[in-house]
């Protein structure tokens, strides 16, 4: 199974549009998806129509269950209503976890039950809270690639830049090489600042930005308003076609493919 994990410790950039979307096209392409939101505010369970205090299992029974094995692990899995998607829920509980969570091993807690699962789908898709803490950390040591989508505007570089220091702290809790690609977006070509800002993003990070941009695309918008992915919906939409392109490319990088 395929890990990519959406992280930025900048809010507003795109994260859950980003793994909504791609998950989207991937379930399109016959792949078997896997949402995971570990943001306490549960925006991505909202995207599917969901009320993170009316599950009855979500994230946050991965943390707190002793009896850790995959039935239960797969309790928490439930449908998004989207052939190919199932997500596991956000819940605000998750914000208490830094400080009542001591157990050991508590980093590694979400790739132990991703490989639990790695049978029942093809690809995982993480969406991170904007702040560095377990979640993060969870979701950073379990992924293949890390996905960091950047809006094009000036203030985005700051949490960008504070990603990258993230990135060096934690290299060494993960015997391989962070393996992440910057995506920009919410792109305005339109815009001095827009412009302005790719180019610094491209001349700082270089071949780890990838080399398209998605769009501003008021479609986006729509579709989270009818619970469901913009790929379903408006599947020829241009911010719809560069996150095809995206996932094609993530795909072609990712070692293990499918």
């Amino acid at each position: 199974m395929i890990v990519w994990t959406v992280a930025n410790q900048k809010g507003g950039v795109g994260k859950t549009t980003s793994a909504v979307t791609m998950a989207g096209i991937l379930a399109a392409e016959g792949k078997r998806v896997l949402l995971l939101d570990t943001d306490p505010h549960a925006s991505l369970t909202a995207c599917f129509g969901y009320d993170s205090d009316e599950l009855d299992h979500t994230m946050l029974d991965l943390f707190t269950n002793n009896d850790y094995s995959y039935d239960t692990v797969k309790a928490s899995v439930i449908s998004t209503g989207e052939d190919n998607i199932s997500i596991i829920g956000g819940s605000i509980a998750l914000a208490t976890l830094d400080k009542t969570l001591n157990r050991d091993g508590v980093g590694l807690i979400l790739k132990k039950s991703l490989q639990l699962l790695s049978g029942d789908f093809d690809v995982a898709i993480i969406d991170c809270p904007p702040v560095l803490g377990v979640m993060m950390v969870n979701a950073l040591a379990a992924s293949s690639m890390i996905i960091v989508p950047t809006q094009t505007e000036f203030l985005a570089l700051k949490g960008l830049e504070r990603m990258m220091k993230t990135f060096e702290i934690l290299k060494g809790t993960k015997a391989e090489e962070m393996n992440y690609m910057i995506v920009p977006t919410m792109y305005d070509r339109r815009t001095k600042a827009s412009n302005q800002s790719l180019e610094s993003i491209r001349q700082s990070y270089g071949a780890n930005v990838w080399n398209g941009v998605i769009p501003i695309d008021t479609r986006f918008r729509d579709a989270s308003e009818r619970h469901r992915p913009a790929s379903m919906l408006y599947p020829h939409s241009r911010g719809v076609e560069a996150y095809r392109m995206l996932t094609s490319e993530l795909l072609n990088r990712d070692g293990n493919i499918l």
